[in-house]
């Protein structure tokens, strides 16, 4: 993007648009995958809080986050290997604000069928059991919050996870909003607007909304604002 304003042009080579999938689909699994291990690391801290220390040590830690990435590594080698193999006319115009999986395979002249049925397995099983364990986890969490007998011992263990599902929330929404609406209509605005929530709205909110949480940036906002916080 910045190079774009900086130059005034749109335009990309083929190996930039490979490349540029590539890390995108890295880095788009890396957030889904460490998503779900911050619910899991939720469900740790509110079921099992005596052990928490013992469970999420820093070899778990180091070993979860490694996984993630070489799970993130491997889907989008194999979905840009996929790419590579298609062909593709010459001077396109791609309808989205960067080189996205389903909108580069909808501009090749080739047969798209292995890919599409690839990028949607993928995406059932990549996401879909994120999700699952997500819900598994807050399944979890909302079970033990309701055995909880003060109000405000309730009220403290839901905000420990209310960053947390706002994020999920704007991420899974808008991302499978975008892979799911692809086959029903090929309205590229739409799209695009789904994709920038999710690439770039998302990864801007979550460090504002982790921050919250913390007692000096609090203190902080309530000098700002005048104490109305």
């Amino acid at each position: 993007m910045l190079l774009n304003i900086q130059t005034k042009s749109k335009a990309i080579t083929y190996t930039g648009c490979i490349t540029q999938m590539c890390f995108f689909m890295v880095f788009i699994e890396l957030d889904n995958f460490l998503l779900t291990v911050m619910a899991y690391d939720r469900y740790v801290a509110i079921c099992h809080p005596l052990h928490y220390t013992a469970i999420m040590n820093s070899q778990l830690c180091g070993l979860l986050v490694l996984v993630s990435w070489i799970l993130s590594l491997l889907h989008a080698l194999l979905e840009s290997l996929m790419v590579l193999q298609l062909s593709f006319c010459r001077n396109l115009e791609i309808p989205h604000v960067f080189c996205e999986l389903n909108q580069v395979g909808q501009l090749a002249c080739s047969d798209t069928f292995l890919n599409d049925m690839v990028m949607y397995i993928a995406s059932v099983l990549l996401a879909g059991g994120s999700i699952a364990g997500i819900l598994y986890s807050y399944s979890k969490i909302v079970s033990s919050i309701c055995k909880i007998s003060s109000t405000q011992g309730k009220i403290k263990a839901f905000s420990t996870c209310a960053s947390h599902l706002s994020v999920v929330s704007i991420f899974y929404c808008t991302g499978l909003g975008v892979y799911l609406s692809s086959g029903a209509t090929h309205s590229s605005h739409s799209s695009a607007t789904a994709s920038v929530m999710y690439t770039v709205v998302t990864p801007m909110l979550i460090p504002f909304i982790y921050s919250l949480r913390n007692k000096d940036v609090k203190r902080a906002l309530r000098s700002l604002f005048g104490g109305q916080l």
